[in-house]
């Protein structure tokens, strides 16, 4: 087991709580369609905190949870920067913690 499991657990359920917290947790999720997009982030289909629901959080528990070899690299942050530029102040927590994500993620093993 990768020694960073535990953390980045943590850190996904740290990520939940914010969108929760922000009021972005949805309990419908979007159609088939719109989560079969094949462009990054789904941007074509989904609002970012969306894919963040409903494709990051989900495969990244899944990875966890099957024991299988964490990504080699994250941007996860550079793309809420931009998704998020005109509205920093309300995001800054969920910055952080994606932030954090990215590093666990990079950080050598």
């Amino acid at each position: 087991m990768d020694s960073r499991f535990l953390q980045v657990a943590d850190q996904l359920l740290l990520i939940e709580r914010e969108l929760r917290r922000l009021g972005w947790w949805s309990d419908s999720p979007p159609s088939e369609q719109a989560l079969a997009s094949h462009e990054p982030f789904c941007v074509d289909t989904l609002e970012f905190e969306q894919w963040l629901q409903w494709i990051f959080l989900p495969r990244m528990k899944a990875i966890l949870e099957q024991d299988l070899p964490l990504p080699n690299a994250s941007g996860i942050l550079e793309m809420a920067e931009m998704v998020y530029a005109t509205r920093q102040s309300e995001v800054l927590a969920l910055q952080q913690l994606l932030a954090e994500f990215d590093r666990l993620i990079t950080e050598a093993r």
